[in-house]
């Protein structure tokens, strides 16, 4: 389950319409018209419905593998591209909807063939990421597509990025740099993302953690194509079996490589077979049957997933410093660990202040040490986690296999050792990612099925 298809599901179509934000914008020159009233949403207490602002999206897509809408780390801006006739905007806003700056239009390369729908009837368009590289955020324009192609020449494919100031003021901000990297791939496969806290470009499959990657550096432009993933770490530096490893995330210690059915490590720095929670054998039962997946990586942490000895047994789950790779809390959940191949079926999510983290229905508090296990027993019924607050406090789905129609929403009490779970009212409208200072980020559709991005304050704010 993709953030998309978490729009989907979270996305109740509320029909009232879209205007640009309440009344008229903080930072909108003189001149301009108030906006429409606000979209009417149905939001969960700890947010007021009454304060924010809108933003129409008409020019996505129906379907898309990816939304070009961002959450600047530690700071109070949401981002978003909207489509021009020049190219394409970025603007980034505060949750009471000042204009923080805009960028000049920005022109990505020409689509590469079937990006308009490929395989699975999904379009690729171009994509917002915010990070957060060595204390200073950035906003990161990329598209997938070709460079130079015309009537006489088929054009090189790349990735290009657009590299922007998260703290930029004013319009028509041009990016620090543009980097293009090269790749070789189908439309919809592209992974850009800085959970380690650097740049990482990855291709070459659909799913999380695809085959081939580039780590980028964001102040000087240099593009460093990871070639030999396969023999990073120790066990795969002579061994012909050893193939499929991934770059699953760049870091300022090196890449942190998953091998193929399992181990991981950063080159010179740990290697996974010393890291197994208590009860684990992370050797496996050969050279080549190593124990302990990378399930994804958020907030500096790493999510890892390790099979019992016993054959059949319930999953154990662990998070790990992504520095050192000391395991922080061990949970036994009886979700699925991380599959061989690139795909995940959940999302990871952290809060803002990174206390908690979630994947699925495997959820760790990391400052109290301890994880929450929502996976369901037969009776309750299983609990995805889409987003958490600092407070603790969670918003998810149920999810069931086999999966029915009816989807419940919920709340939930990360604070707490069991998570205190409850149902909210059908119809209602929850965050899929939450600002700094508590500002809540919902998707909607318009009468016309058009995506509306609404950003809402916090309560008593």
């Amino acid at each position: 389950m993709t953030a998309v298809s978490l729009v989907a599901l979270l996305a109740t179509g509320c029909s009232s319409g879209a205007g640009s934000a309440e009344n008229k914008p903080l930072g909108w020159p003189d001149g301009v018209a108030a906006a429409p009233p606000l979209k009417k949403l149905s939001v969960p207490s700890s947010f007021d419905a009454s304060k924010g602002w809108d933003e129409g999206l008409s020019w996505l897509p129906q379907h898309v593998a990816t939304l070009p809408v961002a959450v600047v780390p530690r700071s109070r801006t949401v981002a978003f591209m909207q489509a021009a006739s020049n190219g394409y905007t970025i603007t980034a806003r505060s949750g009471d909807g000042k204009l923080a700056w805009r960028s000049a239009p920005w022109s990505a390369p020409a689509p590469v063939a079937g990006a308009q729908s490929n395989l699975r009837g999904v379009a690729e368009i171009p994509d917002l990421k915010g990070v957060d590289i060595d204390g200073r955020a950035y906003v990161v324009a990329y598209a997938h597509g070709l460079r130079g192609k015309d009537q006489l020449h088929e054009g090189t494919e790349i990735v290009r990025l657009a590299v922007f100031p998260a703290d930029a003021q004013g319009e028509s901000v041009k990016p620090l740099r543009e980097i293009d990297v090269p790749v070789s791939t189908g439309p919809g496969t592209i992974r850009v993302q800085a959970s380690g806290g650097r740049l990482l470009v990855a291709w070459g499959n659909a799913g999380q953690f695809p085959e081939q990657g580039a780590i980028v550096n964001v102040t000087s432009g240099e593009v460093a194509v990871q070639q030999d993933a396969d023999r990073l770490l120790p066990p795969c530096k002579s061994a012909t079996v050893c193939n499929i490893s991934r770059v699953v995330a760049a870091t300022a210690d090196g890449p942190l490589v998953a091998m193929n059915g399992g181990g991981f490590g950063i080159p010179g720095r740990y290697f996974s077979e010393t890291l197994a929670p208590e009860g684990i054998n992370a050797k496996g039962g050969s050279l080549y049957d190593r124990n302990g997946s990378v399930y994804g990586i958020a907030a500096g942490y790493a999510l890892i997933s390790w099979q019992p000895e016993s054959y059949g047994g319930t999953p154990v789950w662990s998070v790990h410093d992504l520095h050192t790779g000391a395991p922080q809390a061990r949970l036994v959940c009886g979700q699925e660990g991380a599959p061989d191949s690139a795909d995940r079926e959940f999302p990871m999510v952290s809060s803002p202040a990174g206390q908690y983290l979630a994947g699925g229905s495997v959820v760790f508090d990391l400052k109290n040490k301890r994880g929450i296990c929502l996976r369901g027993d037969g009776n309750r019924k299983t609990i995805v986690v889409a987003s958490i607050q600092d407070n603790g406090t969670a918003y998810g789905v149920t999810q069931e296999k086999p999966a029915r129609d009816t989807k419940v929403l919920t709340q939930l009490d990360l604070s707490s050792p069991s998570g205190n779970a409850k149902p909210l009212e059908a119809g209602t409208d929850v965050p899929l990612f939450l600002t700094e200072d508590g500002a809540g980020v919902f998707f909607s559709r318009n009468e016309d099925d058009s995506l509306v991005l609404s950003v809402r304050r916090p309560a008593h704010s």
